[in-house]
């Protein structure tokens, strides 16, 4: 099976994975994830789910400044993709990067046009979206710079990003001589593939317009990224996500930096509009059009303490393992695992290519995912605010941000917990193969002992 998998299965995958668009879109998407970060900070301070603290916000006037932060970073998202993907894409070919990451800024304001009402202080509506006319009253509507526009982010970066390489690789662009500083000359290279690229998109803005009466990025989230994200939003798109991580991982392929660069455009997108509903609400729930399937679902469900969610291994290995081997890396391993780094136990133990593991390491996230989607449904626990906290922000601490609940702090535990049921057997039988090997090395050296004595 090993055999079928490595030279049969893996190989198209990883060669998908490694194409030049899935590299554009996982590198790309990084940039964004510090600005998310410090966006959800401010999320946090205005909404922090203690009502003494909303209470004092409000009062002080604060709120409406961290939601201006908020806004600013996390809320504009879409904006950090069109750049990074582009810009890894032409970097990637070898050129200098930012004037295409611009020439995509650009093109992905210009297909859009405001579609929000505009209202005053007391909600108003002063002007509707629809009579903003073409040029869109002079503004940019923030509605398309989050989770929203994703998708018409990444169909342009990388598109851009494409199409300025075409014309770098060609040599279609203007040279000037060396003498001329190399700023100056930048700037003068990318004119021509600028100007092609930045027409394209007007043209391709104009038939939306003419023909149906709509944009680009209006349409593109109608049509392809509404139903992307009703698919993930799902128990079944959870599975699927939850179990292919730690598959690619068995392999030795790093299954959290594959996955999520294709599927955390859309699990951001999902973030993001939990986030704008719990700002315009105060609560985010089925009924206002919550999301349960997060990015925050598999960061602190699905990879908390490391893919295949392996405290639960570790522990037994510290405080349960009979074997030396098991007992060692375990008391040097939990201490990087509460900061959820688990490859020393990956490639320690191994997990890697060890049937052994492989039930527990593959199917554990998939049961925590799995219960946590249904407790969310149910309302055991409060749906996630859109809070996306550092990658190695502990367990039960991110929790309690993620699902501004000590609700999720609590379930987040006992799902640790239950991860350490789960592993019990395996690593037991593990425990055991190596214990009975180190006994039959003591065994082999004090017989060999006893024949160097006796000569």
């Amino acid at each position: 099976m090993n055999e079928w998998i490595n030279n049969k299965l893996l190989p198209p995958i990883m060669k998908f994975v490694n194409t030049k668009a899935i590299n554009a879109l996982k590198d790309g998407m990084i940039y964004s994830i510090p600005f998310i970060i410090i966006g959800s900070i401010f999320l946090i301070l205005a909404n922090l789910p203690i009502p003494s603290w909303a209470a004092w916000m409000q009062s002080t006037g604060l709120t409406a400044y961290w939601n201006v932060a908020y806004n600013a970073s996390f809320g504009v998202m879409a904006i950090f993709a069109v750049v990074g993907i582009s810009y890894v894409w032409v970097r990637d070919d070898g050129f200098e990067p930012l004037a295409a990451g611009l020439t995509a800024l650009v093109s992905f304001f210009l297909v859009m046009r405001p579609s929000t009402n505009v209202a005053n202080a007391a909600g108003k509506v002063l002007i509707t979206g629809k009579n903003m006319g073409l040029f869109g009253g002079g503004y940019i509507d923030r509605t398309w710079l989050g989770g929203q526009g994703m998708i018409a982010a990444i169909i342009i970066g990388m598109l851009t990003g494409w199409a300025y390489s075409w014309f770098l690789k060609r040599n279609i662009t203007i040279k000037l001589p060396e003498q001329v500083p190399a700023n100056v000359a930048n700037s003068f290279v990318a004119l021509i593939p600028a100007s092609v690229i930045v027409t394209f998109w007007l043209i391709v803005y104009m038939c939306f317009d003419f023909f149906g009466h709509t944009t680009m990025t209006q349409w593109i989230y109608t049509v392809v990224q509404t139903p992307l994200q009703g698919l993930t939003d799902t128990f079944w798109g959870a599975m699927a996500i939850a179990v292919l991580v730690p598959f690619f991982w068995f392999f030795g392929v790093h299954g959290a930096v594959i996955v999520s660069g294709i599927i955390s455009p859309l699990l951001q997108a999902n973030a993001q509009a939990n986030a704008a509903i719990l700002k315009a609400h105060g609560v985010v729930n089925a009924s206002n059009g919550g999301h349960i399937v997060t990015q925050s679902l598999l960061d602190q469900f699905g990879t908390v303490t490391g893919s295949g969610v392996t405290i639960g291994s570790v522990i037994f290995m510290v405080f349960f393992a009979r074997s030396e081997q098991m007992r060692s890396l375990g008391k040097l391993k939990i201490a990087p695992m509460i900061f959820n780094i688990n490859e020393p136990i990956l490639f320690g133990m191994p997990i890697v290519m060890n049937p052994m593991l492989a039930i527990p390491f593959i199917f554990t996230p998939a049961i925590s995912m799995g219960l946590t989607y249904f407790a969310i449904k149910f309302g055991i626990i409060p749906y996630f605010t859109g809070v996306m906290v550092p990658w190695t922000t502990p367990a039960i601490i991110s929790g309690f941000f993620v699902g501004g609940s000590w609700k999720t702090a609590v379930w987040q535990a006992a799902m640790l917990v239950l991860t350490f049921f789960i592993y019990l057997p395996f690593a037991r039988k593990q425990d055991s193969i190596y214990y009975a090997e180190e006994k039959a090395n003591e065994k082999a050296d004090t017989t060999s002992n006893d024949k160097k004595v006796t000569a």
